[in-house]
């Protein structure tokens, strides 16, 4: 397997480095690429042998919703199902559209002006004889918002000789739970409460992050947990049923922060190399909560098949809106994954403004393009524009809402 590669990087290899990227081939700064509504995009088709070693893409005064309308796929070897099919927003490690700023070895996502941000993928990605990436774009209007553009660059190696007979594939799956099910052992008065009594020996509740067959191992997990009824919801275990398991799993954790490195309960976002919890809405846990772990060091083997869950709450005693991305590496050919939702199920919950925000939004940004050099308090009013845009983006809808009343209200001269 290609990880912990750092130790090498003082060895010079014959590998050759290459670079698939939006730039603009008639020599101008219009280094960028429109994706259509109900259009897909090849944005790499190379032939191998090689490794893919980063990903990155932006765009500019995005809708949020893009992260769950665009789709990326990758086909390894020209097979005919897609290794990797997952929301483009959840596959960089945005969660519920939410955007936080993540610093790990594996994704980072940095911010830039007028709410964008940069989103970067490190998993090495090998192939033998071929590789394709394509993002569709189901949505109702053209990637990327207000702008229609989205820039990235696809970073690889070519190789003078085949790939190693023990090359695992990479893949990524998402899945989605709108309304996890109640364990039908429990009773009515200890639904959604944080719970210690109860108990759950068969693993048979709870959510499925991935289920797979195959010879390979686990990379790494992003999970969104939309905290409909509130309170503290992490007593959740996470349970890997590896090969031949029935009873006990393999893996068998002791809750859902203790998986993503986290002390107690985490009320305060974090980012680490290895482990975030990215996004935390609320401080008493409500709403939406994103979170990942890179099994760099200590990546979870199978040899046949892998079931990976975990409970929602204890023994699964809560309702709530779960979603993921498993990321693994495994020989192909890998088990077909199950239909992606459609573009109104993967949609999360959202204020019912939202389209009033978004296209106040919109309407702020004209103004700006039109007005803003006019203005006389220049400093005091992009501070204030950039400030709710970067609050659009991460789902602070209200806060940015107000906000952009204020500034074409400056605009005035108001």
């Amino acid at each position: 397997m290609y990880f912990n590669e750092f130790s090498n990087f003082f060895k010079l290899t014959s590998k050759t480095s290459h670079r698939i990227s939006s730039w603009d081939k008639k020599g101008g700064n219009y280094d960028f690429i429109h994706i259509g509504s109900k259009k897909t995009k090849v944005l790499a088709d190379i032939e191998g042998p090689g490794i893919i070693k980063h990903i990155y893409f932006t765009t500019i005064l995005q809708n949020p919703l893009d992260f769950r309308y665009a789709i990326i796929r990758m086909y390894w070897d020209y097979e005919e199902n897609p290794s990797v099919e997952v929301p483009i927003g959840d596959f960089f490690g945005v969660s519920n559209c939410r955007v936080r700023l993540i610093n790990s070895v594996i994704i980072t996502i940095n911010r830039g002006v007028l709410g964008s941000y940069g989103f970067n993928i490190y998993f090495p990605m090998p192939f033998s004889k071929h590789a394709k990436i394509e993002i569709e774009n189901q949505g109702p209007s053209t990637l990327g918002g207000v702008t229609s553009a989205l820039w990235y660059h696809i970073d690889y190696e070519k190789l003078n000789e085949p790939l190693p007979n023990d090359t695992g594939y990479f893949h990524a799956y998402w899945n989605r739970e709108k309304l996890t099910k109640i364990s039908k052992k429990i009773p009515e008065k200890k639904k959604n409460i944080q719970l210690w009594s109860g108990k759950n020996l068969t693993g048979e509740d709870n959510y499925v992050i991935l289920d797979t067959e195959g010879d390979g191992q686990l990379a790494g997990l992003l999970l969104n947990i939309d905290n409909i009824v509130g309170g503290w919801y992490g007593e959740g275990d996470d349970m890997i049923f590896i090969d031949d398991d029935i009873w006990p799993p393999t893996i068998h954790g002791t809750g859902t922060e203790e998986i993503f490195g986290g002390g107690a309960s985490p009320k305060h976002e974090y980012s680490g190399p290895y482990t975030g919890f990215h996004l935390i809405e609320n401080y008493n846990y409500s709403g939406n909560n994103g979170m990942y772990r890179w099994f760099v060091n200590d990546p979870i083997r199978f040899r046949k098949r892998v079931k990976w869950t975990i409970e929602h709450g204890h023994a699964n005693n809560f309702e709530n809106d779960y979603s993921s991305v498993a990321y693994w590496y495994q020989k192909e050919p890998h088990k077909k994954f199950l239909p992606l939702p459609t573009v109104k199920e993967r949609i999360p919950r959202l204020p019912q403004n939202y389209e009033e925000i978004w296209s106040d939004c919109i309407l702020t940004a004209t103004k700006m393009l039109r007005n803003y050099r006019k203005s006389e308090n220049k400093r005091s009013l992009d501070t204030l524009y950039q400030d709710a845009m970067h609050d659009f983006m991460q789902g602070k809808y209200q806060i940015a809402y107000n906000n952009f009343k204020k500034v074409r209200l400056m605009l005035k001269g108001k």
